[in-house]
């Protein structure tokens, strides 16, 4: 397939085809309406820790809960049945800013909201000995256009102090306060929904930490698992060891977290040094990883696993609705698109001058890496050869734009930041931007050229940042990982850091010199020769980026395939039975087939 779409007549063809049928299957200005069958759909409730709706509700911190938003908000545009269940911290994840040292500083700012509506019922939960309130309130799907979410806090009154602090802050670094903040959202979760009645029929767990959920379910099910499994989903979206948690099974009991099962089936669902994705793989019907690439990777990583539910792969996808720029989207010529992207750039360096005092050329290639600043995605990488990036930066050949939050208690993370922050006071055309929120996100997704990956493989599951991207006119950069294997193709739509030898294995040193070099021979022999001297061959790339997420890296893509995929197999007996018509092939699929690839039989070429 990846030499066939190198060829561009193919590729075009392709692309204007996936246009032609988005186009056909438009109804009233919804994505794939047509002869949708409503009542053959399950009730799903979607568990995440995270969920981002809008910058002014701090219910996130980075890429998970950008998904999570994504996929609320596509349900609500396509009127399904669903519910998000997440938490409602009291301080957000935290407020980022740059301190009078210049060096990047972590602030909880307690949050007020007077727009959420109060959920008239609580439930109690027992964590560590105590019972805890939970109490709720529901966001209106007509204030964001999403479908209806819930917000569990503990942070009310006739809750200890220690029990208020558990919904305090998003990813407590405290083990005990993430055992309870994870249970909360399961067990409390699960109970609200029943106390206010919502019918659920299928529970999809984002991720391992709503792993408590399945575990109340279980309890109310008499301890029968298949039955508990005919109710459960799960979503894994990282190979990265600190994304899969592992608990003492022990402190797990004590903090409630297995909802009353005992000791020994917990043991026997997650071990005693208990992994919340191995037990959820376990409790669930059908688990999914996150991107073509990320399944195989998936299914190798926990072949080992006894018991476990197939591994199937849906691309993650982003709301255009939400992220994509209108003077993008109406673009009528390869013209238009030049001058939306430079009108964008403007509005945007604007802003980058009065946080950072840098005044950034419209005209000027601009690159920039954002996201979280975890050590494996290498937002330093550009810089190992200081000599081969300041040549370029200092004949205003290139402009560097950086963001993005590390976990507060991360310190390789603060000082990396750090470390580019400093390098950035002291270099031309480099500006490092503090408070990495959704609306600074959308920022630099039109204000970029080149949106640059740079993570170490296969560590990237999938990735969303660059989707959006390219909805407005960036081209992308990247390590040839996630969702990159299906979507960037180099020379048309981006460019993908691929060399002979590319290999997993390689020592990690030589793979960042080999990644790095790589990605400056595009920059320098590729990049700006193609957008200084040829700038219709960059526009028509432009085009074929936005057509390129438009076409199927978009969220309502994405939730009808969970629809036909992952939720409605495990609510009917017979899976033709309901579904959503995309009038294209049918996406079902029989849970009883384990779409397991067999892994040896892929390599670098069968993927390319």
């Amino acid at each position: 397939m990846r030499p066939l779409v190198n060829n561009t007549n193919f590729f075009i063809a392709f692309m204007l085809f996936c246009w032609y049928k988005k186009e056909a299957l438009c109804a009233d200005g919804r994505l794939v309406i047509i002869q949708r069958r409503v009542m053959g759909l399950p009730k799903v409730a979607y568990f995440s820790m995270e969920i981002a709706l809008d910058q002014s509700l701090s219910t996130y911190s980075g890429g998970l809960g950008f998904l999570a938003g994504s996929h609320m908000l596509s349900a609500g545009y396509l009127q399904l049945p669903m519910v998000g269940v997440t938490m409602l911290w009291s301080y957000g994840y935290y407020n980022q800013r740059i301190n009078e040292e210049g060096n990047v500083d972590v602030a909880y700012i307690r949050k007020h909201y007077d727009y959420l509506q109060d959920v008239d019922a609580q439930v109690t939960v027992d964590i560590f000995g105590e019972k805890v309130i939970v109490k709720a309130f529901r966001v209106d799907p007509e204030l964001f256009g999403s479908c209806p979410v819930y917000l569990l806090t503990t942070d009310v009154d006739g809750n200890s102090d220690w029990a208020r602090s558990i919904s305090h802050k998003l990813y407590d670094g405290n083990e005990k306060i993430r055992i309870a903040q994870e249970t909360v959202l399961g067990v409390g979760g699960i109970r609200l929904l029943q106390a206010i009645k919502y019918d659920f029929e299928c529970v999809h767990m984002n991720e391992g930490h709503a792993l408590p959920a399945a575990f109340e379910l279980l309890q109310q099910n008499g301890g029968d698992l298949e039955k508990t499994k005919r109710q459960v989903v799960f979503t894994t979206h990282t190979p990265v060891a600190a994304g899969n948690e592992v608990h003492w099974v022990d402190t797990l009991m004590d903090g409630g977290f297995f909802a009353g099962c005992s000791r020994e089936r917990a043991v026997e669902l997650g071990g005693e040094h208990f992994s919340l994705t191995v037990a959820a793989l376990r409790m669930s019907r059908i688990a999914n990883a996150v991107s073509q690439l990320h399944g195989l990777v998936s299914n190798k990583m926990w072949n080992w696993v006894e018991g476990r539910c197939p591994i199937r792969a849906i691309t993650n996808a982003v709301n255009l609705h939400y992220w994509q720029d209108e003077r993008i989207k109406n673009a009528k010529t390869l013209q238009d698109l030049l001058d939306a992207k430079v009108e964008m750039k403007k509005e945007v360096f604007s802003y980058i001058a009065n946080t950072t005092g840098k005044r950034f050329d419209p005209n000027v290639l601009t690159i920039t890496w954002a996201r979280r600043f975890a050590d494996y995605k290498r937002a330093w990488l550009i810089f190992m050869d200081m000599d081969r990036i300041l040549k370029l930066l200092n004949a205003n050949k290139v402009q560097l734009i950086f963001a993005g939050k590390f976990h507060p208690d991360d310190a390789m993370g603060r000082e990396m930041f750090n470390n580019i922050l400093h390098k950035s006071y002291n270099i031309k055309n480099v500006a490092v931007l503090a408070g990495y929120e959704l609306e600074l996100s959308g920022k630099l997704k039109r204000a970029t050229d080149v949106w640059l990956n740079t993570p170490i493989r296969p560590l990237e599951a999938s990735g969303t940042s660059g989707m959006s991207a390219n909805a407005n006119g960036a081209l992308h950069l990247s390590i040839f990982d996630g969702w990159t294997v299906e979507g960037t193709f180099p020379g048309i739509n981006g460019y993908t850091v691929e060399y002979p030898g590319l290999d997993d294995d390689i020592p990690w040193e030589e793979r960042h010199w080999k990644d790095h070099d790589c990605i400056m021979d595009i920059i320098e022999n590729q990049i700006i020769p193609t957008y200084y001297d040829n700038k219709m061959e960059w526009a028509r790339m432009m085009r074929q980026a936005v057509r390129t997420s438009e076409a199927y890296f978009n969220s309502d893509r994405m939730v009808i395939e969970y629809f036909n995929r992952i939720y409605k197999p495990i609510a009917h007996e017979n899976p033709k039975e309901g579904g959503l018509n995309t009038n294209a092939q049918d996406m079902t699929v029989d849970p009883s087939q384990k779409e397991e690839p067999n892994m040896d039989a892929w390599t670098y070429s069968n993927i390319k």
